[in-house]
């Protein structure tokens, strides 16, 4: 009976040991930053790290995920750089698998700017929000080296006399 109750005990610790597991600590590599929002990126898995304005502690960050597959890395930033030139009145709604973002384009102090609007675990009732972000910003955030035009420099002319 003794031996019996110390195989039963033996195999109940293993069960609770095996329980626990370590995990595998996965580098992630920063692919840009601008103000409060930054871009992660882990193998092919992309994530927004920013601070959420809509929220009334000024500490309160969100994040919102998604893989890369079919180049929706690529299709996103280029999804934001039309919507900068289109300027669309209606928000463009994408689903994560996870979340729900609406790209909220507006202007701001006479600049085109966009704002990630998140529905957190697709529920409509708790909304987060990005700060209002510029072209330029969206740039460094993608890890772009876009050149944006900026106006030429006239060279003044000496009169004769």
């Amino acid at each position: 009976m003794k031996k019996t109750l110390l195989i039963f005990i033996l195999f109940i610790s293993y069960t609770f040991s095996a329980q626990i597991k370590v995990v595998k600590n996965e580098m992630l590599t920063k692919v840009g930053k601008e103000a409060s929002v930054t871009l992660y990126k882990n193998k092919n898995k992309y994530t927004f790290n920013y601070q959420d304005v809509n929220s009334s502690n000024l500490n309160t960050f969100r994040s919102f995920s998604f893989k890369d597959i079919n180049k929706d890395f690529d299709n996103l930033y280029k999804m934001i750089a039309n919507g900068f030139i289109s300027m669309p009145e209606e928000n463009i709604i994408l689903e994560l698998p996870h979340d729900i973002i609406e790209l909220h384009f507006a202007r701001n102090f006479g600049q085109k700017t966009v704002q990630f609007i998140h529905f957190v675990n697709k529920r409509k009732k708790f909304k987060a929000k990005s700060e209002y972000l510029t072209e330029k910003q969206i740039n460094k955030i993608f890890g772009k080296k876009k050149n944006i035009p900026q106006k030429k420099k006239r060279k003044k002319r000496r009169s004769r006399r």
